[in-house]
């Protein structure tokens, strides 16, 4: 009798204990967190994120889950409306990425956590970051999100049309009077009249007329910092930009953009544009289209007598305003915008066309070792930013619609100029009523 008794003594033991690994197992995954991550960037970028900084945050943090949504960003303002919308309604993710300069606009209208605290208490330093960079995640002397990628604007070049065209590939236009000369060659029209080659179109890529300002000599940014469009180099951009227009006909160059823009990749990797303003991301696209001509990268060309410059974009991770895991959410912000995240993903993120907001993170990527590559990378300690404005978003969009106004014959360039001024001017005083 003594052996059975053993025996159920035994599986007795046993069947407890099974209880409570069972009811251990339900309790750990109950002290499970999900961090809700709002991401503006999709496709591989998504797809590489996810791999190389969710699921290493994931494995040093156990005991929190992030989830990775969508909401890109509107076309013009570069503020996602679904996010605002879910700020709105109370619905705020814990975690977002926002392009950098909306910051201001963001802050103004109390969409966005204060974080300067916890910059002080973790002791995250400004110095770590491109100038530029920190001075967008910064508004009213509050820091209101780190930064993350960086990128600046160039000039990509196809050596094999200005070689076909009698032109010296090795020396691209360092002008915009040289340009002009150049991409006059490079044009050429089928037997139907329309053209299946162009040497450039000043709206293409990153054709703005902040891109194009700064090419003549302006600065943007008016005695009180805000966004000022009254330069007259502005004005001398825009008709500069209009002449392309009726030059070598809208028409005609917007049924080509429209073409060569159905690949999925940078339309210049077609091998039928002279030159292209774009940014260093482009370069990702080497992988999906090899191009079977020659091309190099160089500055802008700017106006005689201007220097030549660029103008640095890129992303930050805020916390929403109404977000309730404030520090589960700074401890993602804290791995994925500093030197280990930034330096994960650009480490593998196709190799190729990532540069990050942390100057020690690029040099630690080996960025100066590749050509093209340097051109971007020396570009930012000279770059510009967008004035930080709480009308920043706003005054984004008119620049966008006064171009394409301009362009498309609906308007003189210094009529559109002053209506946009007066119009951000407008958006201004109603914002800062409403802060008040």
């Amino acid at each position: 009798m003594f052996i059975p008794l053993v025996l159920a003594g035994c599986n007795s033991a046993i069947l407890e204990q099974t209880a409570a690994a069972k009811s251990a197992g339900k309790d750990k995954k109950q002290q499970v967190t999900t961090l809700h991550f709002w991401f503006s960037i999709g496709g591989e970028f998504q797809r590489d994120f996810q791999k190389y900084v969710i699921e290493e945050f994931e494995k040093t943090h156990p005991g929190i889950k992030v989830k990775l949504t969508i909401a890109e960003d509107a076309d013009k303002t570069h503020i996602s409306d679904k996010l605002l919308a879910a700020i709105a309604g109370k619905s705020s993710p814990d975690v977002a990425v926002i392009d950098r300069f909306t910051i201001g606009s963001m802050a103004a209208k109390g969409a966005v956590e204060d974080i300067s605290d916890l910059v002080r208490r973790d002791g995250i330093q400004s110095a770590d970051y491109d100038p530029g960079a920190w001075e967008e995640v910064r508004y009213q002397n509050k820091v209101y999100g780190l930064p993350f990628l960086a990128d600046t604007r160039a000039m990509y070049y196809n050596k094999t049309l200005m070689r076909n065209a009698g032109l010296n590939p090795e020396r691209p236009p360092g002008t915009i009077e040289e340009l002009d000369d150049m991409v006059e060659k490079l044009f050429i029209k089928n037997k139907k009249g329309k053209y299946e080659q162009v040497g450039f179109v000043p709206w293409m890529g990153q054709g703005s007329l902040f891109t194009h300002g700064l090419n003549f000599g302006a600065r943007f940014a008016g005695k009180n910092g805000e966004f000022d469009l009254s330069e007259p180099q502005t004005a001398q951009a825009l008709k500069w930009m209009t002449s392309y227009a009726k030059k070598y006909d809208i028409a005609n160059l917007s049924e080509f953009s429209d073409t060569t823009a159905q690949i999925g990749v940078s339309p210049f990797w077609t091998g039928k544009i002279g030159f292209v303003f774009e940014g260093n991301w482009i370069l990702r696209d080497l992988e999906k289209y090899r191009p079977e001509f020659e091309w190099g990268v160089a500055p802008m060309p700017s106006v005689h007598g201007s220097p030549q410059t660029s103008w640095i974009g890129g992303n930050a991770m805020i916390i929403p305003k109404g977000a309730v895991q404030r520090e589960l959410a700074w401890s993602f912000i804290k791995y994925a915008a500093q030197k280990d995240g930034n330096f994960r993903w650009a480490e593998h993120a196709g190799g190729t066309g990532l540069m990050t907001s942390m100057p020690a993170v690029n040099e630690r990527l080996g960025l100066s070792q590749d050509h093209n590559m340097r051109v971007f990378l020396d570009l930012m300690s000279t770059s510009q930013i967008r004035p930080v404005s709480p009308a920043a978003s706003f005054y984004w969009a008119e620049t966008y619609r006064i171009r394409d106004l301009a362009i498309n014959g609906k308007g003189g360039p210094a009529a559109l100029l002053q209506e946009a001024k007066d119009n951000i001017g407008a958006e201004l005083a109603k914002i800062k009523r409403q802060e008040k």
